[in-house]
């Protein structure tokens, strides 16, 4: 939205309601450490953007939870997102962990118990190292196994009045495990990323069902990662349909599948899908979505056919990760959810700010289009800052920092950045005041 149109708000629309929510998330690989996975034998085949780069200890949270608690509550957060980890849970296929179990059950207890309310992820992009050898995605038997491992997650959550992410950014893991072969399993093959994604539509609902029979009632979506898409020429008519093209397939077929039953993509010279996905009607209640930049799409006239670029014609910068500075795009999907007449959380939203002086005004021209949005009749009901803490980002490896706090990886000290103090003043007094820049200040 920008500073002048956030400013022109009235003083109604500048409030956010008692009962928003305002969180933080986490993942469990990039975090709590000490986890052996798909991921960790990527690292070890030298399949990151930095070679020898290593998940390892991560930033410690496995044993510094408690601390980490401390350090959400101090930035005003009432609700705290985190996933299990398959791999702990069910290191061996058809082994379960007690202990890991245990140790998770916790977890959860103690951060309910500090007035955070649990946001639990049951798949958020890893894998145990069987997965792939025994169960991919790609075969039904893909299913049954997340089906045995989500009956044995559902009694961790009895009584914690959890917000549940079955899957998160199924077509991010989709696009790049199964179509670019950047991520783990390392597939390229069309046929085979479509079959994937109807069985990760089918391991939503047998999840769903597994949680029901044990919990009774469960608030249970998935976190999608949604993009604003344009054309990269605004006059070209092929790339204008491939914006269009892109927006139905990526940031909508998943949950139009959970909304209706009906899952439908189309993606020419990669691959089409139409089923009806039995139990997925209905099967979602709520939309979570992950926004952080818009993306431009170019028609070219051979394989692949198209290009993806990050550019900047408003010459607003980029995030030291090099993506576009755009929050109009934030509140254009979140006024394209309103479709589905659902409550709707954003579950990631966040800035790689290595500098940490950039952020506060991230999250004040993002939080602008979740008031406009709100006002335009999208049901928000919350809003997770990605992330709590500095953390391995995937491919990326270390270069990146989202955390609220900074983590010194050497040490693991985490230390406030200048956007731990914005974001309390938004939780607590449910204003977004405007942002002074230091430069401004001075």
């Amino acid at each position: 939205m920008g500073l002048v149109c956030a400013l022109a708000m009235s003083a109604h629309e500048k409030t956010f309601p008692p009962d928003f929510t305002f969180g933080v998330a986490t993942s469990s690989y990039q975090v709590e450490g000490g986890i052996e996975n798909d991921w960790a034998e990527w690292e070890r085949a030298g399949r990151l953007k930095e070679p020898h780069a290593r998940c390892g200890r991560a930033v410690d949270h496995w044993n510094r939870y408690e601390e980490d608690y401390g350090l959400a509550l101090d930035v005003g957060a009432t609700a705290f997102r985190m996933s299990l980890e398959w791999a702990r849970i069910e290191p061996e296929r058809g082994r379960i962990d007690g202990g890991a179990l245990n140790a998770y059950r916790e977890r959860l207890s103690r951060m309910k118990a500090r007035g955070l309310r649990p946001v639990v992820t049951l798949h958020h992009f890893t894998h145990p190292s069987w997965f792939h050898r025994e169960t991919p995605w790609h075969l039904p038997q893909s299913v049954d196994a997340f089906r045995a491992y989500a009956r044995a997650c559902a009694p961790l959550l009895a009584g914690l009045d959890a917000l549940v992410i079955s899957l998160n950014e199924p077509m991010v893991l989709l696009l790049g495990g199964y179509l670019q072969g950047l991520m783990p399993p390392g597939v390229t093959d069309g046929p085979k990323t479509m079959a994937a994604l109807a069985n990760m539509v089918r391991a939503h609902v047998a999840a769903r069902e597994e949680l029901l029979a044990v919990l009774g009632r469960v608030e249970i979506g998935i976190s999608q990662n949604m993009l604003c898409f344009a054309p990269d020429r605004a006059w070209h008519p092929l790339d204008r349909a491939l914006v269009r093209l892109g927006a139905q397939a990526y940031n909508h077929a998943f949950h139009e599948a959970l909304v209706s039953g009906k899952l439908r993509v189309n993606m020419p010279g990669i691959g089409s899908a139409r089923e009806d996905i039995p139990g997925a009607r209905g099967s979602c209640d709520f939309i979570g979505m992950n926004y952080y930049t818009r993306a431009h799409l170019r028609f070219l006239p051979r394989a692949p056919f198209l290009s993806f670029q990050y550019r900047d014609p408003r010459g607003r910068g980029f995030t030291d990760i090099g993506w576009e500075l755009w929050p109009e795009g934030f509140g254009q999907v979140l006024r394209e959810l309103k479709r589905y007449g659902l409550p709707v959380w954003v579950t990631e939203n966040g800035m790689d700010d290595r500098g940490g002086e950039r952020r506060p005004a991230y999250i004040h021209d993002h939080l602008s289009q979740v008031l406009t949005a709100r006002a335009e009749g999208v049901d928000v009901r919350g809003y997770l800052y990605w992330s709590l803490l500095d953390n391995f980002e995937w491919l990326e490896g270390w270069g990146p920092r989202f955390g609220l706090y900074h983590v010194d990886f050497d040490t693991l000290e985490r230390r406030a950045t200048p956007a731990c103090h914005y974001y309390k003043e938004v939780a607590t007094t449910r204003r977004l005041p405007p942002v002074i820049q230091p430069s401004a200040a001075r």
